[in-house]
């Protein structure tokens, strides 16, 4: 894998006035609206849906079209667009024929990664936005003045995002379709490397591949969870860097050994180079969250931080939105959102949620792309089976067409204790909003009517599951 070519230069920025953004109301594409803005830019932007963080951008001055037409690009000079608008958006279409410059979301990413001498890029398969979230939230804690753009919501800077004058930035990297390897990290985070993007990467060795790739780029050190095998074949030959281990095993640098679990509490000491360096504790389940936690750590001190503030943010540190984020508890049932959506991740949060003091856990989970379902599919039902039961809903196609026909009740076959539904497959390709709601009114009235009090019910997927967690709440409030 070689290293992505960046169409976008710093010197061409110079002639730039007015910068659109196609889907400005995406997570990752509100924090770069908001570096552009500090910049002294001229922006303007477009979304289909109505959100928080539209009036967010709004707020700061910034001219948002609802709905994507051609005429909402006016004179930029530059439109950005991300990976997911499909290539018959009539505002894409519009953008490529102006003669103005277009450029995809990760182009951009990785050129304002370059604008910063501390670039900390954190990678891996799972944990990303917790890890860089904590890592943000130990630096807010701190007073540093950072930039940062993180994939989900952080309640403490009211977004994905922050613009600030100082030389750190903390970006997640992410290796869909080789992203990452647009950026220009100083140093590389790397927490776990596992098979997923099958459909792009083919195989796991490629993965590792590009991981490697995405190393050597690094300019100062590499930050890497030396309990991960895979891990360790991908930094394997890299020199010229600082190394730096995070892990459970005796031979990492940092090195976490539990201390008690409490309710959604871990308590934790960290050992550094073999000497107690600080016990922490951390606001959410799971031992891959107190290798993030590590991760953060380690990333935190190589930058200066001192271990009160590193403590000090991971105490205040409750989660990123839509990471194991209680969503409400009604008739004595607890219901969290999950972004997961990989097996490796579903597995780990309902892993970690087995290993909490509830009855029953109830896994409610939204398929996200055909290919990926196809591909993943015995490890989703594997996955899902460690919940005690299972709800599956519709596939969001997303970007896809479902031209092998694969469809939710084929997964739900393979899962056991598993209840699925599924709008009719001559309709669900081009399911309306309408539709989608009911599905999710039939899962929810299924629960609503099957759970019990002691149970915990976890929203699990990256599409638009969360809202079924929503509607499962009020359902049960009407109930009591």
């Amino acid at each position: 894998m070689e290293r992505a070519i960046i169409l976008i230069s710093s010197e061409q920025l110079k002639n730039i006035k007015h910068v659109h953004f196609i889907g400005i109301g995406g997570s990752g594409m509100y924090p770069i609206a908001q570096i552009f803005h500090s910049k002294g830019f001229y922006i303007t932007g477009s979304d289909n849906n109505e959100t928080d963080t539209l009036k967010a951008v709004r707020d700061m001055g910034i001219e948002v079209f609802l709905g994507q037409r051609a005429e909402n690009i006016g004179d930029a000079d530059l439109i950005i667009y991300t990976a997911a608008i499909m290539a018959d958006n009539p505002e894409l279409i519009a953008a490529k024929a102006s003669g103005a410059l277009c450029c995809e979301r990760a182009e951009i990413l990785g050129l304002v990664t370059s604008w910063y001498d501390n670039a900390l890029c954190v990678c891996g398969t799972h944990g990303k936005t917790t890890a860089s979230s904590m890592l943000t939230q130990i630096f807010v804690d701190e007073g540093r003045d950072i930039s940062c753009v993180i994939g989900g919501k952080l309640p403490s800077i009211h977004g994905s995002g922050l613009a600030g004058k100082g030389d750190t930035m903390v970006c997640e990297a992410c290796e869909f379709e080789d992203h990452f390897l647009k950026l220009y990290p100083d140093a590389a985070i790397i927490l776990n490397v596992d098979a997923d993007h099958l459909e792009y990467f083919k195989t796991l060795d490629n993965i590792i591949k590009s991981f490697h790739t995405f190393a050597e780029m690094a300019k100062k050190a590499v930050i890497y969870n030396g309990d991960d095998e895979n891990t360790r074949k991908a930094v394997e030959g890299i020199t010229g860097k600082t190394m730096i281990t995070f892990g459970f095993g005796e031979g990492n640098d940092y090195r976490a050994e539990i201390k008690s679990k409490k309710g959604l509490v871990t308590a934790f000491d960290v050992y550094y180079k073999g000497e107690l360096a600080r016990t922490l504790r951390i606001h959410v389940p799971g031992d891959h969250n107190v290798l993030n936690a590590l991760a953060a750590a380690a990333a935190a001190r190589y930058s200066g931080a001192e271990w009160d503030t590193i403590e000090k943010g991971l105490d205040n540190f409750f989660g990123a939105v839509r990471r194991f984020q209680k969503i409400d508890e009604v008739r004595g049932i607890t219901i969290v959102d999950d972004y997961g959506h990989h097996p490796a991740e579903i597995a780990c949060t309902l892993r970690a949620a087995k290993g909490l003091d509830f009855k029953r856990v109830w896994a409610v989970f939204q398929p996200f792309t055909y290919s990926r379902t196809k591909l993943l599919m015995d490890d989703f039902a594997r996955a899902l089976e460690i919940a005690d039961i299972s709800v599956i809903t519709d596939i969001m196609g997303s970007r896809e067409k479902n031209t092998d026909g694969i469809y939710t009740e084929q997964l739900g076959e393979k899962t056991k204790n598993a209840k699925w539904f599924f709008t009719e497959h001559d309709v669900v390709d081009q399911q309306t909003a309408e539709q989608k709601e009911f599905n999710f009114n039939q899962c929810a009235d299924y629960i609503a009517e099957n759970a019990q009090a002691g149970d915990i019910v976890i929203t699990t997927g990256c599409g638009d599951v969360y809202k079924l967690a929503r509607i499962l709440a009020q359902k049960l409030r009407e109930k009591e």
